[in-house]
C-alpha cells in the first residue's frame, strides 16, 4: 500500500519524465499538494483509503473557500489525472476520481483589441522603442509572451521578414512571417540594445535578459496610460487571431503560425468575428 505523500512525489517526477510544461508540472503539483493535504486532515493517508465522497468533500471545501468554479474545474482535472496515474501504476484497483464531476462554468469570450484600443496602446508607448517594438511583435505576429523572451537577436530575419519562434513550454518551434511595421519597430531597437553578450532579443539596460513578468508588467502599464480596460498582454495574441481571421486568411494557416495544438483551438476564436472580409485569403493582415 503506497502513502498519499509518496504517490504525490512519483506523480511529479512522471509529469517531468514525460517533458510536460513546468507550468503544468508546477499546477498539478501544487493542486495535488493541497488534496493530499486535506486528505490528510481526514485521516486518508494510504491511496488505498480515498474514496469518491472524499474527493467530492474537497471540492466542496474549495467552493466554501471561495474558489472559483474554474479554478475547482483545474483542480479536478489534476486530481483526476493523479489518480489515473495511481491506477496505471497498480497503486490503486479502482479509481474514485472516475465519477467525479466538474462544476458548470461559462468560459468568458477572449477579449479582442478593437483597432483603436490597439492603436492607442501603440500610441502611448511609441517613445518606449524597446517595448513599442514589442508590442509590435505580438501585435503582429501572435506569438506568446513566454515565446517573445525566449527570441534571441538571431531569430529575427528583417532582410527576409521572418521570425524563428524557439520552443517554449512545449510549444511547437516555427517560422512566421514578420511585417514591415514589426521588422522597423525591431531594428530601431537594435540601434539602442545595450552592447552585451547575452543573445536574448529584448534585454534590461544593463543587458540581462528581460523577463515575461518585466514585458508584463511594462505592458500592463502602457494599457493603463492607453486608458484600456479589462486587457492583458495575452490579448495581443487573442486579437492578432481573431482578426486574421475576420480578414479572410484560411483557418488552417492561423493555427499552424500561432502553433495551436488543435485545430480546434483556433476555431473557438470563430464565434467572436462577424463575417469574413475575404475567404481564401494567403497574405497576413497588417494591424
Amino acid at each position: 500500500m503506497a502513502s498519499l505523500k509518496d504517490a504525490h512525489q512519483q506523480f511529479i517526477d512522471h509529469l517531468k519524465s514525460k517533458s510536460r510544461a513546468s507550468a503544468t508540472i508546477l499546477a498539478y503539483g501544487k493542486d495535488t499538494e493541497q488534496l493530499v493535504q486535506y486528505l490528510n486532515t481526514l485521516g486518508k493517508t494510504e491511496t488505498a483509503d480515498v474514496k469518491l465522497e472524499d474527493l467530492q468533500a474537497f471540492m466542496a471545501n474549495l467552493a466554501k473557500e471561495n474558489y472559483t468554479p474554474k479554478s475547482i474545474s483545474r483542480k479536478t482535472n489534476s486530481t483526476k489525472t493523479f489518480f489515473k496515474f495511481l491506477k496505471s501504476t497498480g497503486a490503486i484497483s479502482d479509481d474514485p476520481a472516475s465519477a467525479l464531476e466538474h462544476p458548470k462554468f461559462e468560459n468568458k469570450p477572449p477579449r479582442i483589441l478593437t483597432k483603436l484600443e490597439y492603436r492607442a496602446l501603440r500610441d502611448a508607448a511609441r517613445l518606449d522603442i524597446r517595448i513599442y517594438a514589442i508590442i509590435e511583435l505580438l501585435l503582429q505576429t501572435g506569438i506568446r509572451i513566454g515565446e517573445l523572451a525566449k527570441v534571441r537577436v538571431e531569430d529575427v530575419d528583417v532582410g527576409n521578414l521572418t521570425l524563428h519562434v524557439p520552443p517554449f513550454e512545449g510549444a511547437n518551434e516555427r517560422i512566421i512571417p514578420l511585417n514591415k511595421p514589426a521588422a522597423e519597430a525591431v531594428e530601431n531597437y537594435l540601434k539602442i540594445r545595450p552592447k552585451t553578450p547575452s543573445h536574448a532579443l529584448f534585454v534590461t539596460k544593463t543587458g540581462r535578459p528581460l523577463l515575461i513578468r518585466n514585458i508584463r508588467t511594462a505592458i500592463d502599464r502602457y494599457f493603463r496610460i492607453a486608458g484600456i480596460k479589462g486587457a492583458k498582454v495575452n490579448d495581443l495574441r487573442h486579437t492578432w487571431v481573431a482578426h486574421q481571421l475576420q480578414s479572410g486568411v484560411p483557418l488552417t494557416m492561423i493555427s499552424k503560425l500561432a502553433g495551436h495544438k488543435r485545430l480546434s483551438t483556433t476555431e473557438r476564436y470563430l464565434q467572436f468575428i462577424t463575417g469574413q472580409n475575404a475567404e481564401g485569403k494567403v497574405k497576413l493582415e497588417e494591424l
